[in-house]
């Protein structure tokens, strides 16, 4: 087990950082122009800014915007003591940057750096301009010859330009991938000449946040070599932008592996013209939206509207008396995009051949999928869509039991047998973490002793589970796939379609991790590494590193595009990376597809889509770091306000995850008496991770339950929308849109909770107090324990003794009513003593925790009465109270187990004789 010292910092990351910095160095600097001349206020003041300055020149150096050259111009007015110019310019400087506008109008922030005189010459810089990004060269030049290469592609911009561009210069290996890790303006990397390794410029300040970098240790690579491996690794840190290299050496001296890691290859001798247009037009690649662009071309178009869809450029909506308020409010564009035509530029959804096709290419080289499908009706039919295509009757599958209910209906549709996985229960909280991967290794390695391996086709699992519990996903696939080879992995992955651009997050995904894996595994260095390994096992070692001869990589993952990133409702991906799809499964998945997909898809979801796709790659990574920053300031502000820990907790990495779950000793994001805690270790080594973005508020000590609290306080009272509560916790989400005014709002909502909560309980009389304390005590103490799933009943077994239950059978039992009866739940309990057993004939899903607690073929137990009887949810699917719990009569289960056993035995007789017919053959 790795144990390590988590290194803390005041600030989460060195953007919360460099605003901070900034709003100090305008405070300091007014204050310092309001200062008598030759006082002592002065004097402090002026060592202050100077200090501020000398801090943020560390990290301005990174970026082109606001840049050295302002730091420097601000040094300038300080040493001639023009205080009054120079808080000014503070000022300005520090308004642009808090509110994001200098992306807007990024000359005006630097405009000194082009002796800017008149002042017809400053209106121009400040006209605003949309669009713009930085570049980053990575050349040791010298300032004369960095000032002279600004100029030079300055003056290639002309006014018709969609985008314009900075350019910061880095000159060392380490600052190149420092800016990588800090600037998120940056879309473009051009690397010239051979860096030095060793950075100058690494201050003790930004030192906390860069032990990515510094971990590295290329420092023994010459430096000819460093230039290639910063494509190489831009692939890793941030995939989506286009690098260029700049070279002398001649076409047939380069390596394959230096041309493919880079869009284009340029040089020396060449005109930087070409240079500059290869960069617009790489951003430009980007920022196309084939099928938005389509639709809304064709919403401009005259038509006559001869097909069906009388809503069609709104002609039976805006003629109307009566529901001509309806398309006042969605406006005319909605309803000049709505058709039915697949012709006339737009495209069909089950057949593309063009803008819809390049759309889901371009979500496919996004996302480093094989190949991506848009799906128009969420995730729940995407994950049916995998699962009918890729099992079939009496297939095996390894299933999550917490998991979305979709796939437990998919496993009804498709007829596998699923083998349910219990996650770890968190009861204290009543919610259930994630499931480990030892039991998943147990599982198969119980089917492999009774001969039903190769019967096992999938292993499904949520990544992130809904309160934000992440797997270690390369761990589960390597050592899974060193017990089954060919084992394919669903990673429902609802609510993690951020983290393909989050730099932490990358690792923890099925597209990354597939990609990884196969370049790991048909490589010498694993090979050689899996033959020593082999030879050092004994005989009944259980490996851990797969097979490089019989590994397949087959992963697929479903994600709602809607949940966490800019898509319309509904709006969903699945992305695949399977070696063996275009042999083995594309038709099945193809026909799977368009049994579940709609002839008549809303082209706005598909739009919604293609333009979501563009927005995460040109600024997903710095949406997410900011949303996951402001996920962080909403624990500091929680864990740090007096009157509000009074009454609620974040609870921590440790109270989700057990400690033999964190192999670093992990334990928790922020404390009021250490800060930040790094969390880039835990990330890359321990079995489960914390979202940060997903943070659960423990209300146990309010004495009031998560549903009332949703509803009373946050619903009613403040319109504040949550979408999971549990006994004693309610959940909020961070995401891309989240603003730094909705954190304060939801703050100033708990603060006059907690207020309103005080004079509550000061008005409470000697019996009221003693209510509420057994309700808090009920909360906190008085947790409901959660069951695991027990077992099929004999008559729905796959195979007797052997885990594995036909699901689909017993669901269709139930369709006659005779076949069932009901159960009254306070009496469940009396009826199991007296020997009955009860076996479910539906699936019954309490809500929250929204997965089945029973699905039909599975034995009724003690446990599971026991939570049932305790919950206090809104809401239980499949049960109905002023019926009791549904289950099969005894005569059914007894009359089906034969049938069962008779067609068991049928079929072995069956297979025996094939088997010896082909023998005699």
């Amino acid at each position: 087990m790795i144990k390590a010292k988590t290194k803390t910092t005041p600030y989460y990351n060195i953007g919360q950082l460099r605003v901070d910095y900034w709003n100090k160095l305008k405070i300091v600097t007014a204050e310092l122009a309001r200062c008598h001349s030759g006082s002592a206020n002065e004097k402090k003041h002026i060592s202050d800014t100077k200090s501020l300055l000398n801090d943020l020149k560390g990290v301005a150096v990174y970026y082109a915007t606001p840049g050295l050259a302002r730091i420097q111009k601000l040094e300038n007015a300080l040493s001639k003591h023009e205080f009054v110019s120079l808080a000014y310019l503070v000022s300005e400087t520090t308004k642009q940057l808090v509110g994001d506008s200098y992306r807007s109008n990024p000359e005006f922030l630097n405009f000194d750096e082009h002796n800017i005189e008149s002042v017809e010459e400053h209106d121009q810089f400040n006209t605003v301009r949309k669009n713009h990004f930085e570049v980053l060269f990575v050349d040791n030049m010298s300032m004369e010859e960095e000032n002279e290469l600004k100029k030079s592609f300055r003056s290639l911009h002309v006014p018709q330009d969609k985008f314009t561009y900075g350019i910061v210069v880095q000159r060392s290996f380490q600052d190149a991938m420092i800016a990588l890790l800090f600037n998120h303006n940056i879309q473009a990397v051009v690397v010239r000449y051979a860096p030095p390794y060793h950075s100058k410029l690494i201050t003790p300040l930004i030192k906390p946040y860069i032990q990515q970098i510094t971990k590295l240790d290329f420092s023994s690579k010459p430096d000819t070599e460093l230039g290639p491996l910063i494509g190489d690794l831009i692939k890793q840190f941030r995939p989506e932008l286009d690098a260029y290299y700049v070279t002398d050496t001649a076409l047939g001296d380069l390596k394959d592996s230096t041309i493919k890691s880079f869009r284009r290859i340029f040089y020396q001798t060449e005109d930087i013209q070409e240079l500059h247009l290869t960069i617009m037009r790489g951003i430009g690649e980007r920022y196309n939206t084939p099928f938005f662009s389509a639709l809304v071309e064709y919403s401009q178009k005259p038509t006559g509207v001869f097909h069906a869809m009388p809503i069609s450029r709104g002609n039976s909506v805006f003629k109307s008396r009566w529901i001509n308020d309806f398309g006042d409010f969605y406006g005319r564009n909605m309803f000049l995009a709505e058709t039915s035509a697949t012709t006339g530029g737009l495209d069909s959804l089950l057949q593309p051949t063009g803008p819809l096709k390049k759309a889901q290419e371009m979500a496919r080289d996004a996302y480093g999928s094989q190949h991506t499908y848009f799906v128009t009706n969420g995730t729940s039919t995407a994950n049916k869509i995998v699962m009918q295509a890729l099992v079939q009757p009496g297939d095996v599958v390894l299933i999550d039991r917490d998991c979305h209910k979709s796939h437990h209906y998919g496993l009804v549709l498709s007829g596998a047998y699923p083998v349910y996985l219990d996650s770890y229960p968190i009861e204290e909280y009543s919610m259930y973490g994630a499931v480990p991967l030892g039991q998943i290794k147990n599982k198969l390695l119980q089917l492999k002793a009774a001969g039903r391996l190769k019967k096992v086709k999938m292993l499904l699992l949520t990544n992130c589970t809904f309160d934000g519990l992440v797997y270690n996903v390369e761990r589960v696939i390597e050592e899974v796939l060193a017990i089954k080879p060919d084992m394919i992995f669903l990673w429902d992955e609802a609510w993690f379609a951020f983290a393909s651009f989050g730099t932490n997050y990358k690792q923890r995904t099925g597209m990354f991790t597939a990609n990884k894996l196969y370049e790991k595994y048909k490589s010498n260095a694993y090979k050689k590494q899996y033959s020593a390994y082999t030879k050092s096992l004994d005989i009944n070692d259980v490996s851990i590193m797969p097979n490089p001869d019989e590994v397949r990589i087959r992963v697929y993952a479903t994600q709602s595009t809607h949940k966490t990133l800019s898509s319309f409702r509904q709006g969903s991906m699945i992305h695949i990376w399977d070696e063996d799809f275009r042999r083995k499964s594309e038709e099945t998945f193809l026909e799977a597809y368009m049994t579940h997909t709609s002839t008549s898809p809303n082209y706005q979801m598909l739009a919604s889509l293609d333009v979501g796709r563009r927005q995460v790659q040109l600024e997903g990574f710095e949406l997410v770091e900011k949303s996951i920053e402001l996920a962080m300031v909403l624990r500091a502000k929680i864990n740090d306000n007096p009157q509000l820990s009074k009454y609620f907790d974040i609870l921590t990495v440790q109270d989700f995850i057990p400690t033999n779950y964190r192999q670093t000793g992990f334990k928790e994001y922020y404390t009021k008496a250490e800060g930040w805690n790094r969390m880039e270790d835990a990330w890359e080594g321990d079995e489960f991770v914390l979202d940060p973005t997903k943070i659960t508020l423990y209300i146990g000590r309010t004495g009031v339950d998560g549903d009332t609290f949703k509803n009373k306080y946050l619903m009613d009272k403040f319109n504040i929308q949550i979408n999971k509560t549990s006994r004693n916790t309610v959940l909020f989400m961070t995401n891309i849109g989240t603003t730094r005014g909705s954190i304060t709002y939801l703050t100033n909502a708990l603060l006059r909770i907690a207020d309103e909560l005080d004079e509550e309980f000061k008005s409470l009389n000697t019996k009221e107090k003693e209510i509420l304390q057994k309700r808090i005590h009920s909360l906190t103490k008085e947790v409901p324990p959660l069951p695991d799933f027990s077992y099929f009943h004999q008559s729905f077994q796959a195979v007797p003794g052997v885990p594995g239950g036909n699901i689909r059978a017993a669901y269709f039992l139930a369709y006659e009513e005779e076949n069932y009866e009901y159960v009254p739940l306070n009496k469940c309990l009396k009826v199991m003593e007296e020997g009955k057993t009860l076996v479910a004939s539906t699936f019954v899903i309490p809500y929250p925790p929204g997965f089945p607690v029973l699905v039909p073929g599975q034995v009724v137990s003690e446990e599971i009465i026991n939570f049932l009887t305790v919950l206090d949810v809104s809401e239980i699917h499949g049960y109905r109270a002023d019926l009791g719990l549904r289950v099969f009569k005894d005569n059914v289960l007894n009359r089906h187990k034969t049938i069962t056993s008779m067609g068991a035995m049928g079929m072995n007789k069956l297979n025996k004789n094939s088997k010896n017919k082909k023998i005699k053959n």
